[in-house]
């Protein structure tokens, strides 16, 4: 029997088990599930709209506001901007109601700061979870000349990714094991730093600027990292790519986190970033340049194989198997 593993099911096995199993027969759904493709998208005639459903499972200091903000960079990576979002939440039947409130406050707020609407859900209490899990399904509008999307990617495109690496994961890992890392050594002014990374996960800012200046492949950068993602939106376009190692730009306080944990920030959950795939003749630096969000580039699409470049020497690569916080946090539970 073949046993799965904890964490985002990636690659053929996602494709065999769930993907595979799914029959794509509206003439209206112009985009519909696929690898790689996060967002789904329905032709309604005067505008295209947008659904995305995504959980938080690993982190539990403010979820709500990450769980709002991950879901509707969903909709932000498809060109378009959310506007309703609905909430199921499994809870414990340990868990204190105060808590509960607490985590829909954080969605009702985050959204509403958004000027998102809660549309409803479903809320359950069951045993057969030990901490709150939360989904959160979100709705956006796009113009048809703005939508964007992984399979949008061609030959030649020059992959960004705004921000830095290992955004979400820093912050978790900062938020919710703060006692842990200052015994790893990891000084009290970098988790203080990390805090204020909660500020940056909303990839909103950067969708705006893209597809208003004609790129039309984006893919937020969740689970699995840079890696992940550069790997989801060639697997969606049905490309290959080289990883330009050199390029790599990390923010000093995860650098500091992920060296004290032996992680690789490029394979560390970082919503908050998000992959563009632009075509050479677009100067996506120059644009960026003239705006206070950083861009750096991770790489460039090829027409096939997977390659990281490193100081002039270009390798086989792999996609790691689990990201770097579901190793983590395996190992931590494990020791304790």
């Amino acid at each position: 029997m073949i046993v799965l593993e904890i964490g985002k099911l990636a690659g053929n096995k996602l494709k065999k088990t769930i993907l595979d199993k799914i029959k794509h027969f509206r003439s209206d759904v112009i985009v519909s599930a696929g690898p790689g493709e996060d967002s789904a998208v329905i032709d309604l005639g005067d505008y295209l709209l947008v659904v995305s459903s995504d959980p938080i499972t690993g982190a539990e200091k403010n979820a709500g506001y990450l769980a709002v903000n991950v879901a509707c960079n969903d909709i932000a990576a498809a060109g378009a901007e959310p506007f309703g979002i609905q909430v199921v939440l499994f809870l414990p039947p340990s868990l204190a109601e105060s808590r509960a409130e607490k985590i829909m406050e954080e969605i009702v707020e985050t959204a509403a700061a958004m000027e998102i609407e809660v549309l409803g859900g479903h809320t359950e209490i069951t045993d057969l979870v030990q901490k709150p899990i939360i989904t959160i399904s979100a709705m956006g509008r796009a113009q048809k000349e703005e939508l964007a999307s992984s399979s949008a990617a061609e030959a030649g495109d020059i992959l960004y990714i705004s921000k830095g690496m290992g955004i979400e994961g820093s912050y978790i890992l900062a938020s919710d094991y703060r006692e842990f890392l200052l015994k790893k050594g990891v000084s009290r002014d970098t988790l203080n730093q990390l805090s204020n990374y909660l500020k940056l996960l909303s990839v909103l800012p950067e969708s705006r600027i893209a597809r208003k200046n004609g790129v039309k492949a984006m893919h937020d950068v969740t689970e699995g990292g840079v890696y992940g993602a550069i790997s989801e939106m060639a697997a969606a376009a049905q490309l290959g790519y080289v990883i330009e190692k050199d390029n790599f730009w990390i923010p000093p306080e995860v650098e500091e986190v992920c060296t004290k944990l032996h992680l690789d920030p490029a394979a560390l959950i970082s919503s908050g970033s998000m992959l563009m795939a632009a075509a050479p003749e677009i100067d996506l630096a120059a644009i960026f340049a003239d705006t206070d969000l950083k861009l750096i580039r991770v790489g460039r699409m090829i027409e096939s194989g997977t390659y990281i470049e490193e100081k002039g020497i270009k390798k086989e690569f792999k996609v790691p198997e689990k990201d770097e916080l579901w190793k983590f946090i395996e190992k931590y539970h494990n020791k304790t």
